[in-house]
């Protein structure tokens, strides 16, 4: 598997643990919440598969295009895509053509993802979950 840009700097981060905050601080209470929110969405069906296709691509996607790679439900899927988008992990921009285009690009919050995802290859690639 191949290590995603900023792996390295993922990496260092977590060992130093300069992103602690004492326990009970504003920051985080703040930190817990946005922590909480981010999980509930990424539970939320097809939202991994969806962010995953972001995280690791390199350009904007057309709704057809995300439909046919991660095959969802188009109802299921643009209610996933309006859900990125207003928490600021996607781009949508539409183009005023016939047929309608829009596209769909990952913003900085979604790329700094693609470490979380290769991180999860990798222990893909190590274990396995006992069957439930």
């Amino acid at each position: 598997m191949v290590e995603p840009p900023h792996a390295e700097e993922f990496i260092e981060t977590i060992q130093s643990n300069e992103t602690a905050r004492p326990p009970g601080s504003d920051r985080a209470e703040a930190d817990n919440q946005t922590m909480s929110a981010l999980l509930n969405l990424l539970g939320k069906k097809h939202t991994i598969v969806i962010l995953h296709q972001f995280a690791t691509g390199d350009g904007p996607l057309r709704f057809s295009d995300l439909e046919e790679a991660v095959d969802i439900a188009p109802n299921t899927l643009s209610n996933r895509l309006e859900e990125l988008t207003a928490v600021g992990l996607l781009t949508r921009k539409a183009y005023n053509e016939i047929p309608p285009r829009v596209e769909y690009d990952a913003t900085e919050k979604a790329r700094d993802l693609a470490p979380v995802f290769w991180y999860l290859g990798v222990w893909t690639e190590r274990y396995e979950l006992e069957p439930a």
